[in-house]
């Protein structure tokens, strides 16, 4: 199993910077943010399945535009995974047909070009070899994040969150555990900042990796356009002994 990482930045700016979207295989999407832009059409009409983690723009701002663009290429609907909090507020505030149609209901209810799906914590979905999983976060807005598992390997993705004892619990149970994929938004010197939107800092994250108990590759993401060398050289001094790495854009990670 391979997840191709389409974005990773915490923001926009420069030729490199794409918000969260990962790609599983080719038919999977984690988060549809601005990476997704950069996938040619037959790329895009290939992608049956997106599981969302929360409704922050940074993390859905392809998905209209996507379904939109391939809906009439493919032969059935999207299907989008979500908590019935982010489907309910996907539905108030993005496709309401005032922001955006409903794709829900195009070109019809009985054939529409997206449906939608509402998962629980905890929750698998099995698709082919590929068992997602929803697991906790913790961040302003509903969200979720996920445990990938192809049966060899795991991959596991916290999503946007803060501080969460419920999460680790879920995660050293994973025996195959490969990959943690895990945001440090903000550097130490905006703590409160991080503390109060609900993202993680150096510091933040380094009490929180004191809760892992199993070895797997750490890398990071969500960083800060404009702070990235500093926060990671904050990461590096304070978790240096758990080597973590930057995720870069286009990086496949096996599992």
């Amino acid at each position: 199993m391979k997840a191709r990482i389409l974005g990773c930045s915490g923001g926009i700016g420069g030729r490199h910077l794409r918000t969260t979207s990962i790609l599983v295989n080719h038919d999977v999407l984690i988060d549809a943010g601005t990476g997704v832009a950069d996938l040619s059409l037959a790329e895009l009409a290939m992608i049956d399945h997106v599981f969302l983690t929360h409704t922050h723009l940074d993390h859905i701002a392809t998905l209209p535009l996507m379904i939109d663009t391939v809906g009439d290429m493919r032969d059935k609907p999207l299907t989008v995974y979500c908590t019935e909090s982010v489907l309910q507020i996907l539905k108030n505030h993005i496709f309401n047909w005032a922001v955006w149609p409903d794709f829900s209901e195009i070109p019809s209810v009985e054939a529409p070009f997206l449906r939608f799906r509402v998962i629980r914590l905890g929750q698998k979905i099995k698709i082919s070899d590929l068992t997602v999983t929803a697991v906790p976060a913790e961040h302003t807005v509903p969200a979720v994040g996920y445990h990938l598992d192809s049966g060899e390997g795991s991959l596991v993705f916290s999503g946007d969150t803060t501080t969460n004892d419920r999460f680790w619990p879920v995660i050293n149970k994973i025996g195959n555990l490969r990959h943690l994929i895990i945001e440090c938004a903000f550097s130490n010197r905006e703590a409160q900042l991080a503390r109060l939107s609900k993202h993680l800092c150096p510091d933040m994250l380094a009490a929180e990796l004191l809760k892992l108990e199993r070895d797997c590759e750490i890398h990071i993401t969500h960083l800060k356009p404009g702070q990235i060398e500093l926060t990671m050289g904050e990461i590096e001094t304070c978790i240096g002994d758990f080597q973590p790495r930057m995720l870069q854009n286009n990086q496949v990670l096996e599992f």
